[in-house]
């Protein structure tokens, strides 16, 4: 879903009749202008001349109308703020609502699930109190959710709706605590400017995962966008993974030459990079814990939860969805607390399937922090390729 007509209602255009009489006078094709206005966007070069021209206004003034903000608006309010003051007065709004108290639906000894609204659930949290967020929002793509939650809605209601989620989220954090935000990089490259407001960026994680089908007319999306942030100068914990040599299935030689440097290779494995490609789709009806809906995988939660946390700290996700934040904090022996705004079965039937869920986190682990697994090893060895020991 597109924008509301943010860019005609700055510009004065109401009808078709107004549209076609000021593409005439301006000499901008109707198409151009209604491109601006689907997405919002601040016209530039010839069109931008001619625009603020016709309304005699500033670019400024056009920008602030259309609501997109920038370092040139917010270096202009600073240096104003006095005469704001009024305006800034009777906006005033109590920095958090009273919360109610909410009943958990679920609990173990290491976690509690509620069934709640995420706003309403987060302003029931200390500030400064957790030290891993992981967050999984809708992506705004019209899929049907058993929450039945309207999952189409205009742009500008989706970016404000995720910045009030995510000001509840950055408030709870503690002292350099970590922030991760699952999304479409669509979605990401505008939260990740609101988040650099309160909190430090470490990466952008991409991660390889194909979205369905190729979309005409763009390059074929092939990864999803993994935001990391820190509370703080440096991240309070931070031990990633390391991952194994790639290796050819077959032959186990390996499919990277590293030349003279094999003896100075760690045999811990490789340095986890902010590009990660062995992250596998749930598809497999096998492992998915909610019928209809995608999920994410537990190797991701694994990874994360890893690198980020140590035993006994307290993980937040705000968006339960099937449960993999849960369950993977579980597994790790991490403290755990979430809500989600639907059906809540699914994620307390799941904890019936933790041994399962165990023996499938052990596969994961199995291959990591290790140049060559052991079975890769002992096939080298076999073959009579070098390996760590042989160096």
């Amino acid at each position: 879903m597109g924008y509301s007509n943010q860019f005609f209602s700055a510009i004065g255009i109401n009808t078709k009749k107004d549209l076609a009489f000021f593409s005439k006078k301006s000499f901008i094709p109707i198409e151009r202008l209604k491109y601006y206005n689907d997405f919002n966007l601040v016209p530039s070069g010839q069109d931008l001349t001619k625009i603020v021209s016709i309304l005699n206004i500033t670019n400024i003034e056009l920008k602030i109308r259309m609501g997109r903000l920038d370092a040139e608006i917010a270096h202009l309010l600073q240096n104003n703020i006095d005469q704001l003051s009024d305006i800034l007065d009777k906006s005033k709004t109590p920095l958090q609502k009273e919360s109610r108290k909410l009943q958990a639906k679920f609990k173990t000894r290491l976690g509690k699930l509620y069934q709640a609204d995420c706003l309403d659930f987060l302003q029931t949290i200390e500030s400064d109190s957790i030290d891993l967020v992981f967050a999984d929002p809708p992506f705004n793509l019209n899929k049907l959710y058993p929450s039945k939650i309207d999952d189409q809605i205009k742009a500008e209601k989706y970016i404000q709706w995720s910045e009030q989620w995510l000001y509840e989220c950055i408030r709870v954090l503690a002292p350099g605590g970590a922030l991760f935000i699952w999304n479409l990089p669509k979605w990401n490259t505008i939260l990740s400017n609101y988040i650099g407001n309160y909190l430090n960026f470490r990466n952008w994680i991409g991660v390889d995962i194909k979205y369905s089908l190729p979309i005409q007319g763009r390059l074929y999306p092939s990864h999803y966008s993994l935001l990391y942030f820190v509370k703080g100068d440096k991240p309070k914990v931070f031990h990633p993974d390391r991952l194994p040599m790639q290796t050819c299935p077959k032959c186990v030689s390996e499919l990277k030459n590293y030349g003279g440097y094999k003896n100075k290779m760690n045999p811990n494995g490789i340095s986890l990079t902010d590009v990660w490609l062995d992250i596998p789709p749930v598809r497999h009806a096998k492992h998915k814990r909610r019928i209809g809906s995608n999920e994410l995988s537990l190797k991701l939660l694994d990874r994360i939860i890893e690198m980020a946390s140590d035993e006994g700290d307290l993980i937040l996700d705000p968006f339960g969805g099937s449960g993999t934040t849960y369950m993977a904090a579980e597994l790790k022996k991490r403290r755990w607390i979430g809500c989600e705004v639907g059906p809540v079965g699914d994620i307390i039937d799941r904890f019936s399937l933790k041994d399962e869920e165990r023996e499938l986190l052990k596969r994961y682990r199995g291959g990591i922090n290790s140049l060559f697994p052991i079975d890769v090893r002992k096939k080298r060895e076999t073959f009579g390729l070098w390996t760590c020991e042989t160096l």
